[in-house]
């Protein structure tokens, strides 16, 4: 199944605002580069750096935790470490993540604008080594295929912003769910190859609309309501790496199979 890359987007900051990317050089066996870099820990999280492991995102301060999160706005430079924020009613800041000071600077700025929304004291968490604040073990590249989206737009009769998927490459040309049968398939991104590790279950951060912050759409009961699951998106691992540019092929290799139904049949 052939198609093309529509967007790339990484996510310095894990619940933060997606930036988008002209290309990305991928590498076998690693995350998206400055992909969930740091997390903000809502209260004592458990994480340990010298022995990092998965930890739930109900830890952190995510969209699944705390709406408000999306009225944040966000944006890294990775040449320097430092990250610029603002908000509605807030002064700007800029603090280098990459420093302790700086990363209490951010915590603290944080901490005032979610106020009793937040947990715990605000901790921001840089990721020690190849670690990364995946939602998942195994998560190390997100795909969304755009056909699936509009068709369950259709099913519901509701614009859906891709972006509440969060996703690092977004693809046209699929067609719609198609995504969905291709665990352990050959998928080629420019000049990458991956191999397909699982369809993505969604969880309420998908609830939020990006822009305003707003719990807007039931996003996964709809899902469930319209298709019998609450999968939109696949995780890809890396097996030869390479660079990958807006424009570029995405070919997914699928089993023989009649294709899924779809809104439109």
């Amino acid at each position: 199944m052939n198609g093309s890359v529509q967007s790339i987007w990484r996510h310095p900051v894990k619940g933060f605002t997606p930036e988008p990317m002209r290309h990305v050089a991928l590498t076998a066996g690693a995350c998206f580069p400055f992909d969930r870099m740091y997390a903000v820990e809502d209260g004592p999280s458990g994480f340990d750096p010298a022995a990092p492991r998965h930890i739930s995102k109900q830890k952190f301060t995510v969209l699944a935790k705390i709406a408000a999160v999306a009225k944040i706005h966000t944006r890294y430079d990775d040449s320097t470490g430092v990250l610029q924020a603002e908000a509605e009613g807030r002064p700007p800041i800029r603090a280098a993540l990459d420093d302790p000071e700086g990363r209490e600077t951010f915590a603290a700025w944080l901490a005032g604008f979610l106020g009793e929304e937040i947990s715990g004291p605000l901790k921001v968490l840089p990721a020690p080594g190849a670690h990364r604040f995946m939602d998942d073990e195994e998560g190390f590249i997100s795909i969304v295929n755009l056909a699936s989206v509009r068709d369950f737009e259709a099913r519901t009769g509701r614009a859906v912003d891709p972006r509440r998927f969060r996703a690092n490459i977004y693809v046209e040309g699929w067609a719609p769910w198609e995504e969905n049968r291709s665990t352990g398939r050959a998928l080629r991104l420019g000049e990458v190859e991956l191999e397909v590790v699982k369809p993505i279950p969604r969880c309420v951060a998908t609830h939020v609309d990006p822009e305003t912050g707003d719990k807007d759409i039931d996003l996964v009961p709809a899902l469930w309501g319209a298709y019998g699951h609450r999968l939109c998106g696949v995780y890809g691992r890396v097996l030869s790496g390479g660079r990958v540019s807006v424009g570029d092929p995405a070919s997914l290799d699928l089993p023989d199979a009649p294709a899924l139904k779809t809104a439109a049949g």
